[in-house]
């Protein structure tokens, strides 16, 4: 097994401890290590807020952090200029948002929040990887320059071209699967061109869901961990 690995998570969606356990108890993240975050840090869960803290601490202490912009970024943003944005991301989550940082107002947001948000990437390429938050527009010219894509398109895996994206792999969030359709797409590894890490960490009312999944792309390996943020209902 490498000792310098790359991780890949997706959609943590404000749960703070899951997040830290899964990091720090199972996959036991090292400073040699890659860390991918595939977005959607904020809303559903608790502490949307506590997040991102623990990611710009984990970048403080000298981990190497990437992070890409999820839809529930991008609706907050956009919710700071478009009251009907603003509504829309409100009822997908964003009230719990706002109630982690102690405001009803965005514009109390500090500004070192927005300077995250703002500071998102919309893919990374790494070892015959692709990695975005939502999935790839392949009736474009360059699946690569629709960003609205990358944060919001769902049912586009039977689009994929196969000559463009050639032998690289896509790993992407934003569709909640269940853990065990997670395992079965690494069991074949000939052939599988993307692979959803989304776990579905928020929704415990989902069957085969409420998990964070961490994926070892250097090593074909998986790490899951039960939402501890959020009870049962």
């Amino acid at each position: 097994m490498s000792s310098k690995r790359k991780i890949a998570i997706s959609d943590i969606h404000g749960c703070v401890q899951t997040f830290k356990t899964l990091l720090e108890d199972k996959v036991y993240l090292d400073t040699s290590d890659e860390l991918f975050l595939l977005g959607d840090y904020i809303d559903r869960g608790p502490d949307s807020k506590g997040v991102i803290d623990y990611i710009l601490q984990l970048k403080a202490r000298g981990f190497t952090v990437h992070c890409l912009k999820g839809n529930h970024e991008d609706m907050m943003l956009a919710s700071l200029h478009n009251f009907k944005i603003r509504e829309s991301w409100e009822i997908n989550g964003g009230i719990t948002t706002l109630q982690s940082f102690g405001s009803e107002e965005l514009h109390k947001v500090p500004q070192r929040y927005w300077d995250f948000l703002n500071d998102l990437e919309y893919y990374r390429e790494t070892d015959g990887f692709l990695l975005v938050h939502a999935g790839l527009n392949f009736n474009a010219i360059d699946p690569l320059i629709d960003v609205q894509s990358m944060m919001w398109i769902r049912g586009w895996e039977n689009e994929i071209d196969s000559d463009w994206l050639r032998n690289r792999v896509i790993i992407h969030g934003h569709t909640p699967v269940e853990m065990d359709r997670i395992r079965n797409s690494l069991k074949y590894t000939i052939g599988v061109q993307v692979i959803d890490i989304d776990a579905g960490c928020y929704a415990l009312h989902r069957p085969g869901m409420g998990n964070l999944c961490a994926f070892d792309m250097t090593n074909k390996q998986l790490y899951f961990c039960p939402n501890l943020d959020m009870r049962w209902s």
